[in-house]
Protein backbone atom coordinates (compact mmCIF):
# COMPACT_ATOMS: atom_id res chain seq x y z
CA UNK A 1 0.00 0.00 0.00
CA UNK A 2 1.27 3.45 -0.87
CA UNK A 3 0.12 7.03 -0.56
CA UNK A 4 1.59 10.47 -0.98
CA UNK A 5 1.02 13.69 0.91
CA UNK A 6 1.68 17.00 -0.82
CA UNK A 7 1.93 20.34 0.99
CA UNK A 8 -0.58 22.82 -0.41
CA UNK A 9 -0.01 25.93 1.73
CA UNK A 10 0.18 26.99 5.37
CA UNK A 11 -0.83 23.79 7.21
CA UNK A 12 -2.95 22.26 4.43
CA UNK A 13 -1.95 19.02 2.71
CA UNK A 14 -3.46 16.83 0.02
CA UNK A 15 -3.15 13.07 0.41
CA UNK A 16 -3.48 10.81 -2.64
CA UNK A 17 -4.10 7.11 -2.25
CA UNK A 18 -2.85 4.27 -4.38
CA UNK A 19 -6.48 3.55 -5.32
CA UNK A 20 -6.81 7.00 -6.89
CA UNK A 21 -8.65 8.91 -4.18
CA UNK A 22 -7.59 12.14 -2.55
CA UNK A 23 -8.42 14.14 0.54
CA UNK A 24 -7.38 17.54 1.82
CA UNK A 25 -6.23 17.79 5.43
CA UNK A 26 -5.97 21.14 7.15
CA UNK A 27 -5.13 22.48 10.56
CA UNK A 28 -7.19 24.63 12.84
CA UNK A 29 -7.20 28.38 12.27
CA UNK A 30 -5.20 28.78 15.48
CA UNK A 31 -2.33 26.98 13.73
CA UNK A 32 -2.59 28.80 10.42
CA UNK A 33 -5.18 26.53 8.81
CA UNK A 34 -8.35 27.44 7.00
CA UNK A 35 -10.42 24.44 8.15
CA UNK A 36 -10.59 23.06 4.60
CA UNK A 37 -10.52 19.43 5.69
CA UNK A 38 -10.22 17.08 8.62
CA UNK A 39 -7.20 17.08 10.87
CA UNK A 40 -4.76 14.17 10.43
CA UNK A 41 -5.68 12.73 13.84
CA UNK A 42 -9.36 12.88 12.90
CA UNK A 43 -8.52 10.78 9.84
CA UNK A 44 -6.90 8.16 12.06
CA UNK A 45 -10.09 8.01 14.12
CA UNK A 46 -12.21 7.86 10.95
CA UNK A 47 -10.01 5.07 9.62
CA UNK A 48 -10.52 3.07 12.79
CA UNK A 49 -14.30 3.53 12.54
CA UNK A 50 -14.27 2.53 8.89
CA UNK A 51 -12.12 -0.54 9.48
CA UNK A 52 -14.26 -1.76 12.38
CA UNK A 53 -17.53 -1.00 10.56
CA UNK A 54 -16.34 -2.94 7.51
CA UNK A 55 -15.78 -5.94 9.78
CA UNK A 56 -19.13 -5.60 11.54
CA UNK A 57 -21.13 -5.37 8.30
CA UNK A 58 -19.23 -8.24 6.69
CA UNK A 59 -19.56 -10.53 9.70
CA UNK A 60 -23.26 -9.77 10.21
CA UNK A 61 -24.03 -10.35 6.52
CA UNK A 62 -22.16 -13.69 6.62
CA UNK A 63 -24.22 -14.69 9.66
CA UNK A 64 -27.38 -13.91 7.65
CA UNK A 65 -28.50 -10.97 9.76
CA UNK A 66 -30.95 -8.63 8.02
CA UNK A 67 -28.94 -5.44 8.62
CA UNK A 68 -30.02 -2.20 6.92
CA UNK A 69 -27.65 0.27 8.60
CA UNK A 70 -24.53 0.39 10.76
CA UNK A 71 -23.21 3.57 12.34
CA UNK A 72 -19.99 3.69 14.35
CA UNK A 73 -19.77 6.63 16.76
CA UNK A 74 -16.27 7.16 18.13
CA UNK A 75 -15.08 9.22 21.08
CA UNK A 76 -11.39 9.65 21.79
CA UNK A 77 -9.23 11.10 24.52
CA UNK A 78 -5.73 12.39 23.83
CA UNK A 79 -2.70 12.97 26.01
CA UNK A 80 -2.28 16.49 27.37
CA UNK A 81 1.42 16.52 26.49
CA UNK A 82 3.14 16.48 23.11
CA UNK A 83 2.90 14.21 21.26
CA UNK A 84 -0.84 14.35 21.89
CA UNK A 85 -1.47 10.67 21.14
CA UNK A 86 -4.78 8.92 21.61
CA UNK A 87 -5.00 7.37 25.07
CA UNK A 88 -8.57 6.05 24.99
CA UNK A 89 -11.02 5.41 22.17
CA UNK A 90 -14.58 4.17 22.53
CA UNK A 91 -16.52 2.76 19.57
CA UNK A 92 -20.31 2.63 19.83
CA UNK A 93 -22.05 0.70 17.06
CA UNK A 94 -25.69 1.38 16.20
CA UNK A 95 -26.95 -1.57 14.18
CA UNK A 96 -30.34 -1.29 12.49
CA UNK A 97 -32.14 -4.22 10.94
CA UNK A 98 -34.97 -6.72 11.17
CA UNK A 99 -34.77 -9.31 13.96
CA UNK A 100 -31.02 -8.78 14.37
CA UNK A 101 -29.74 -11.09 17.10
CA UNK A 102 -27.87 -9.47 19.97
CA UNK A 103 -25.58 -12.51 20.24
CA UNK A 104 -24.53 -12.11 16.59
CA UNK A 105 -23.77 -8.39 16.99
CA UNK A 106 -21.77 -9.05 20.17
CA UNK A 107 -19.77 -11.72 18.35
CA UNK A 108 -19.17 -9.42 15.35
CA UNK A 109 -17.91 -6.63 17.62
CA UNK A 110 -15.65 -9.04 19.50
CA UNK A 111 -14.22 -10.56 16.31
CA UNK A 112 -13.54 -7.14 14.84
CA UNK A 113 -11.85 -5.91 18.00
CA UNK A 114 -9.76 -8.99 18.71
CA UNK A 115 -9.07 -10.54 15.32
CA UNK A 116 -9.91 -8.62 12.14
CA UNK A 117 -9.59 -4.84 12.52
CA UNK A 118 -5.99 -3.97 11.64
CA UNK A 119 -6.41 -0.36 12.75
CA UNK A 120 -7.76 -1.39 16.16
CA UNK A 121 -4.98 -3.92 16.65
CA UNK A 122 -2.30 -1.41 15.67
CA UNK A 123 -3.63 1.27 18.02
CA UNK A 124 -4.24 -1.06 20.97
CA UNK A 125 -0.78 -2.64 20.59
CA UNK A 126 0.54 0.94 20.71
CA UNK A 127 -1.01 1.49 24.13
CA UNK A 128 -4.41 2.96 23.27
CA UNK A 129 -7.22 1.67 25.47
CA UNK A 130 -10.03 0.75 23.06
CA UNK A 131 -13.51 -0.15 24.24
CA UNK A 132 -16.66 -1.09 22.34
CA UNK A 133 -20.38 -1.34 22.86
CA UNK A 134 -23.45 -1.50 20.67
CA UNK A 135 -27.16 -1.06 20.42
CA UNK A 136 -29.66 -2.61 18.05
CA UNK A 137 -32.55 -0.70 16.50
CA UNK A 138 -35.41 -2.67 15.01
CA UNK A 139 -36.10 -1.56 11.44
CA UNK A 140 -39.67 -0.88 10.44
Amino acid sequence: MQTSVHWLENVAFEAKSESGHHIVMDGAEAYGGQNRGPRPMELILMGLGGCASFDIVTILKKSRQDVSDVVCQLKAERADSIPSVFTKIHLHFVVTGKAVKEKQVAKAVELSAEKYCSASKMLSDGGVEITHDFEIIEAE
